[in-house]
Parts: C-alpha cells; sequence; structure tokens
C-alpha cells in the first residue's frame, strides 16, 4: 500500500471537508447496506439452523467490505485532521488490514460471480456438469483458499521491505491553502507480483465466469424467444434483466479491480487529482454494489425496505 502524508500549513481547508463528506456518505452508506446484507443472513442461519453456500459468501463478503469500509473512514478522518502514525505499528496494522480486505473484497464477488454461473449455467460439457455437482463441496474450500491467500499476500506489507524511501515533495496551492504532499514511494516492479497474487487470479475467475454465465443466458434467451410465447415471456425478460445485472456487476468489478491496482502501485502519487480521484472511488464500488445485491434480493430489499421506513418514522418524531 502506498504510503503518503498530507501537511496542512493553515487550518483544514473546506474542499478537504468535502472529500470527507463524500468518503464518509459512502462508507457509512457502505457499513449500513452490508450490515443488512450480514444481519439477514444470520437471522436464516440461525432459522434454519444450516447455512448455504450463498450465504456464507454473502456472509464473508459483508464482513470484509465493513471492515475495509471502516478502515476508508478511520484513515480519511485522520488525514483530514492531520492525526499521524505513519511508521509506527498503527499504522503498519491500518496497511495490512486495508490490503487484506481489498483482497477479500475482490475474492468474495468472484467466487460468487463463480458459484451463480455453476449453478445458473447450462452448458453439456462433461467436466462443467462434474463441477456443477460438486460444487457444493468445493465452495467452502475455496472460500477459505482464498482468505489465505489475501492474508498472505497482506503480510508481505507488513514490513518495508518492498519500499523505497524518497525525500521527493509536491506541493499544491489551492484556494490560498498550500497542501505539501511527501511521498514514500513503493518499488512497483518488486511488488508487482505480489499485487498479482491478490488482484490477478479473482480478477481473472470474475470475468470468466461473468462472461460465461452472460453467454449461457442469451443462448438460453434466444432459444426461449424462438420456440414460443405466452408464460415465457415472463422467464425471458427475467434472462435479459440477468444478463444486465451481471454485465453491470463485471464491469463495475473490473473497474474496482483497476483503480486499486493504481492505488497500491503508486503510479500516479505524483498528481494531487488522481490521488483525491482514487480515494473517492476505491469505497464506491463496495458501497455500490452492495445496496445493488440488496436490490436484486427479495429478501434483502424488504429488510432495507423496513430499515428505512423505520429510519422515516424516527426522524419524524425527532422533528
Amino acid at each position: 500500500m502506498a504510503q503518503s502524508s498530507n501537511y496542512w500549513e493553515h487550518d483544514v481547508p473546506p474542499f478537504a471537508i468535502l472529500i470527507l463528506t463524500v468518503v464518509a456518505t459512502q462508507c457509512i452508506i457502505g457499513i449500513i447496506a452490508n450490515g443488512i446484507i450480514m444481519a439477514v443472513n444470520v437471522v436464516s442461519w440461525v432459522q434454519k439452523k444450516a447455512i448455504s453456500i450463498n450465504t456464507r459468501i454473502l456472509l464473508l463478503l459483508s464482513t470484509s467490505r465493513i471492515g475495509f469500509q471502516t478502515i476508508i473512514l478511520v484513515e480519511t478522518t485522520f488525514s483530514t485532521f492531520k492525526v499521524f502514525f505513519y511508521n509506527s505499528v498503527s499504522y503498519s496494522i491500518f496497511r495490512v488490514s486495508f490490503i487484506f480486505f481489498n483482497y477479500c473484497g475482490l475474492w468474495f464477488p468472484a467466487l460468487l460471480s463463480f458459484f451463480h454461473f455453476v449453478k445458473i449455467a447450462n452448458f453439456s460439457y462433461p467436466l462443467f456438469l462434474k463441477l456443477k455437482w460438486r460444487i457444493s463441496e468445493l465452495m467452502p474450500w475455496l472460500l477459505w483458499l482464498s482468505v489465505f491467500i489475501s492474508f498472505s499476500s497482506s503480510m508481505f506489507f507488513c514490513k518495508d521491505t518492498y519500499i523505497v524511501y524518497n525525500n521527493n515533495s509536491v506541493s499544491f496551492n489551492i484556494s490560498n491553502f498550500t497542501i505539501k504532499r511527501y511521498f514514500i514511494e513503493i518499488n512497483v516492479v518488486s511488488v508487482a507480483f505480489l499485487f498479482s497474487l491478490g488482484i490477478l487470479p479473482p480478477l481473472i475467475m470474475d470475468i470468466a465466469a461473468a462472461t460465461l454465465l452472460i453467454f449461457s443466458l442469451r443462448k438460453h434467451t434466444l432459444h426461449m424467444r424462438n420456440s414460443g410465447t405466452g408464460s415465457r415471456d415472463l422467464s425471458t425478460e427475467s434472462h435479459v434483466r440477468a444478463i444486465k445485472e451481471t454485465s453491470c456487476f463485471l464491469l463495475l468489478y473490473i473497474s474496482n479491480a483497476a483503480a486499486l491496482f493504481v492505488y497500491l502501485s503508486n503510479i500516479v502519487n505524483a498528481s494531487f487529482f488522481w490521488s483525491i480521484f482514487l480515494r473517492i472511488i476505491l469505497p464506491s464500488y463496495p458501497a455500490g454494489h452492495s445496496v445493488l445485491l440488496i436490490q436484486n434480493n427479495p429478501g434483502l430489499r424488504r429488510a432495507w425496505k423496513r430499515l428505512q421506513s423505520q429510519m422515516h418514522l424516527y426522524l419524524q418524531s425527532r422533528l
């Protein structure tokens, strides 16, 4: 993870408060959305006294995203109000946790996409049919393997083994406030392999699973349109909607993986605009994807509406 520290020569400028507000809003939305996902799946687990593969993935995904959003919120708040703990044990924990939760945030959606692909897609290949039959047995092992890979990859950044220190600094004058950013540059060549361990495998898995699922759904949709009408129209519409949702999730996933790689690789840290842009864009994917998961799941959607109505009643009672 790239380390950088901001030194504000005057009071905190308004645009820094604006950035903090935007990031905090995204993080709070993400924490609430993932809290709903976690609560609904925990209740389902307790009621059924059994946990399904889909529930297990969603629980791990929501937990990792709550941890990630919390770290982003705390780090952004500390940076804005000049509370620094760089080159300390606290920052090492933050750095490792940041990378670990980001890697988990890539692996779990990829495994969720892979699981849906195997369950929904319709291919007649023997290898796929065997995978379809054994996916429920393999998925728990894949989940724990992804946690192990994420943890192992993030632990490489516990110490500054791969960091090259540089005394370069860049000053920015904005609205009569001078911001001086001091950079500690990461040797991208040395750590590219470590980044790839946590980013490339889940990225390839998600792209492959989503693409094959879209292909299967589209093929089945065309077959249904050519074979009849009536009640099948509703099924056709649901398949088209699933294709759009999968395509949307895939684009968001690729964008997030690219943003994470750029952020960790320290490629654009000399650009103040891109540094701020990445700081804002990174928490937007887990929050947005979680909201979309709620909107596309009837049980989660009902829980979300109940929470909205309760908040509305609470606000009305306070006014």
